[in-house]
């Protein structure tokens, strides 16, 4: 499995639903999605300035990762960032391969 990290911002409407209905139903909720694609949601913390919360989930592919933050996105009460994280192995391994690149006007 790959973790993925969700950055959420949620519009005014969709901090009056987590109002309504309270942070634990809302971090419920993204475990269920998590878990319907076949992952988990290891952690959900809310925050306070530039972003509303942090979630990350274990997916089985991107694919899995698209799906959860197009539909929460598609709701028009929450924009939804998606970033790929990587083990301090999987950089390790990065760093050994050999890559034959040519840098720009090079």
């Amino acid at each position: 499995m790959t973790k993925y990290m969700f950055i959420a911002d949620y519009t005014t409407d969709g901090i009056k639903g987590v109002m309504k209905s309270g942070g634990t139903a809302r971090a419920d909720a993204i475990r269920e999605a998590a878990e319907g694609l076949g992952g988990s949601m290891e952690c959900f913390h809310f925050a306070f300035g530039g972003e509303d919360a942090f979630v990350i989930c274990d997916l089985p592919d991107n694919a899995a990762a698209a799906a959860l933050a197009m539909t929460a996105s598609s709701s028009g009460l929450v924009g939804v960032r998606t970033i790929v994280l990587l083990t301090p192995g999987e950089v390790d391994e990065a760093a050994k391969r050999q890559v034959k690149y040519r840098a720009p006007g090079g």
